[in-house]
Order: structure tokens, then C-alpha cells, then sequence
């Protein structure tokens, strides 16, 4: 064991997942951290083509944070040639295409290229570069497909393992079905148009008896407002409770002595010249307190 012991219990999650082919890779710290990568977006295959340092070398797992398995499978290859032999297509990550003429993808167009390989069942390689200079003109030529990544112009300087993280988490979410957007309830959920409806009841009934919609003129575009509002948002059940008892309290009117702070029995009455302190309704029984 070169590394530490324990890791992840990781696997290839496909026998068609692309493999990830390092090119003359310098330091063995970035061959961990690219192993991290690979495996927080579902890669297994790694190759290693003439590390400068040899293989393997410990303090790659060091920074592999558990990615353990990555490195013990990684295989090393003299050349490129050698690397990509078995494979059917390979591309090539580029930062400046060099007056080559070939497709260029975006990451996130080559992922889903790549997932279309696996599903026709085609073994497919990403070449990266190495940290200084990135892949020449000989090892792109290897490649049919070009990957250059849409970065700002001005700075476009990735490490190693920054560049394997890009293409693995496209990789992964090529894949994915998890929702774009969703709306987090915990334990409460999405109240019904029901339990909405029987709220505007409550409120409007005790907005009625407080005089707040004595206008009879404006009171139906008034009341219409307040339903577009709890319709607007996805109100929860939860929270809903939680206003049924605000208007309950409300329409009960503040109890003497009700301010923050004040004893009962106690003038209430601010100072003169003073701002009143904020207060809070006397605690009732309401429906929130039984959730």
C-alpha cells in the first residue's frame, strides 16, 4: 500500500467512462488532487504517461483526500501512442489551438459527445497536459477532438487538477437528473390552494370585523392583492399556522402590560420624549405551538 490506509470505496461506475490520460505529468501532489477530481465527478481511469518523477510517489496520496483507489489502478505509459492504443476516441484539452485543424468543444459540449461515445459502448480518452506548458502539437495530434474551455479572456491559467475537475464534473452532470432548481421544506411541506384558501378566510373575515376593508369600493381588489401574494410564493403549511395565529393575536387586541419587558401591573406608557420599545403580543395558544 503506497498510501494511506482506508479511502473510498471507489469503482468505475461505467466499463465506458472516459479515461483520464496525464501527459508527462511534474508533480505528484497534482496527481492527487487530479484523482480527487476524477472521483468527485464519477471517473475512475487514470493513465499516467512519463511522470517526471516516476511512479508512484507518495505524497500523490496525500493529496488524493481518500481517492485512494484511483492512484493504486493508475497505469503508466511511456508515450502518448501507448496510452490511447486501446481507445477509440480521445480528445484533447487546448488552451490556445495552435494552427490546428480539428473540432474544438466546449467542456460541456464534449461531455455530453462523451456520454454518447459510452452509450454506442466506444473507450474514450481525455488528454491533459502537462502544469507548465500544457500538451504540443504532438501529443494533440493524437486526439480527433479539441476541448478548450470558456474562461475569461484575460485569465484562463488553470492547475492540473482544476482542469480534470471541469471535465469531470461536466462528465457527471451529463448524467445527472437532479432538478436545476427545487425548493427545500424540511419537515413542513407545499401548503394546498386548500389550506391557502381556508387562510384568506381568516384574514379577510377578521379584516372585516377590524374595519380594514371598510372601503366597499376597493375591498375585492384589496382582498385580490392579498391572495396574489400567499399565491405568488410557494407558501408552506408551516408557515401558514404560523399566520393564522399572527392574525388570531391580532384580532384578540394587545392585553395591558403586553409590552416587552414590562411587568404586570406596570405603566406601560413610554416616557415623554422617549420612542416606545418594541413590543410582542402576550403568547397565546395557537395552532404554530402544537407543530
Amino acid at each position: 500500500m503506497t498510501g494511506r490506509d482506508g479511502g473510498a470505496d471507489l469503482a468505475p461506475m461505467s466499463e465506458f467512462e472516459p479515461v483520464v490520460i496525464l501527459v508527462r505529468p511534474q508533480l505528484a501532489e497534482n496527481i492527487g488532487a487530479t484523482a480527487r477530481a476524477m472521483a468527485n465527478g464519477g471517473l475512475f481511469h487514470l493513465r499516467l504517461v512519463a511522470p517526471r518523477d516516476g511512479w508512484p510517489q507518495p505524497r500523490a496520496w496525500r493529496t488524493a483526500s481518500g481517492a485512494d483507489r484511483i492512484l493504486e489502478q493508475a497505469g503508466v505509459y511511456e508515450t502518448v501512442d501507448d496510452a490511447v492504443a486501446d481507445l477509440q476516441r480521445v480528445f484533447a484539452t487546448c488552451p490556445r489551438p495552435r494552427h490546428i485543424i480539428k473540432p474544438v468543444m466546449t467542456a460541456r459540449g464534449a461531455a455530453a459527445e462523451l456520454r454518447v461515445a459510452a452509450q454506442r459502448q466506444l473507450r474514450t480518452g481525455i488528454l491533459f497536459g502537462p502544469e507548465r506548458a500544457g500538451l504540443d502539437n504532438e501529443d494533440m495530434a493524437r486526439a480527433d477532438t479539441l476541448i478548450r474551455y470558456p474562461l475569461n479572456p484575460d485569465f484562463m491559467s488553470l492547475n492540473l487538477a482544476q482542469a480534470v475537475l471541469v471535465m469531470a464534473y461536466e462528465w457527471y452532470l451529463a448524467g445527472e437528473q437532479t432538478p436545476e432548481r427545487h425548493f427545500m421544506t424540511n419537515e413542513t411541506r407545499i401548503a394546498t390552494k386548500g389550506e391557502v384558501d381556508n387562510f384568506m378566510t381568516h384574514l379577510v373575515r377578521d379584516l372585516d370585523d377590524s374595519g380594514f376593508l371598510r372601503n366597499a369600493q376597493k375591498r375585492p381588489g384589496m382582498i385580490r392583492n392579498l391572495r396574489h401574494l400567499f399565491a405568488r410564493g410557494e407558501v408552506t403549511e408551516q408557515e401558514l399556522r404560523t399566520l393564522h395565529g399572527v392574525v388570531s393575536e391580532l384580532a384578540r387586541g394587545r392585553a395591558p402590560g403586553a409590552r416587552l419587558g414590562a411587568e404586570p401591573g406596570t405603566d406601560t406608557a413610554p416616557a415623554p420624549g422617549t420612542m416606545p420599545q418594541e413590543t410582542l403580543p402576550a403568547a397565546p395558544a395557537t395552532p404554530e405551538q402544537k407543530s
